[in-house]
């Protein structure tokens, strides 16, 4: 569910979009302007002819997120090499909610194996009710008997999942694991 928020004087994540491979760099930039920014990443292993490497990749190619009171920093974050605009919907700029960035956070720095999600499955609403990501609220899914806690970001339409054990499940909405 996208949320529209108006709110003066508070500051809201939101998704920007950025040139192709511009990610980390404008992450960075926004950092030195003082500008609270997230930059999901995940780690993978690349093949070269003479060696492998682990390298840090971002998990949402083309977004970075920022923290930002909108109607006073906006322009400042627009000026930013890199940037291309705000992700928007129906000419409003939509705010992602904190608890989504927040389990994105804790879910990308845990060791369990994140996977990356492009397509809305049906599923169950349901909240983790015990384990490292107790209170993560998504949907569940069921893929070749792995059960997996999907967190959804409306905005850019893509995700992330991860690996549950079906009894640290709370189903949210009527339905069946």
């Amino acid at each position: 569910m996208i949320k529209r928020e108006n709110n003066q004087g508070k500051k809201l994540w939101y998704a920007i979009y950025v040139r192709s491979k511009h990610e980390k760099n404008v992450h960075s930039a926004l950092l030195n302007k003082g500008i609270e920014s997230s930059l999901p990443l995940k780690t993978v292993i690349r093949q070269w002819s003479d060696r492998k490497k682990k390298v840090q990749l971002p998990m949402f190619r083309g977004y970075v997120f920022v923290k930002i009171n909108l109607n006073i920093d906006k322009l400042n974050v627009l000026q930013t090499p890199g940037i291309v605009k705000f992700i928007h919907f129906r000419n409003q700029i939509p705010a992602i909610p904190e608890e989504q960035i927040f389990w994105l956070d804790a879910l990308l720095s845990s060791e369990s194996e994140i996977n990356y999600e492009t397509q809305y499955l049906p599923g169950n609403e349901a909240e983790v009710i015990a384990g490292p990501f107790k209170g993560l609220k998504g949907k569940v899914i069921k893929r070749k008997s792995v059960f997996r806690v999907v967190l959804w970001i409306d905005i850019i339409t893509q995700g992330v999942s991860v690996e549950i054990d079906p009894v640290n499940l709370d189903i949210l909405e009527n339905g069946e694991i």
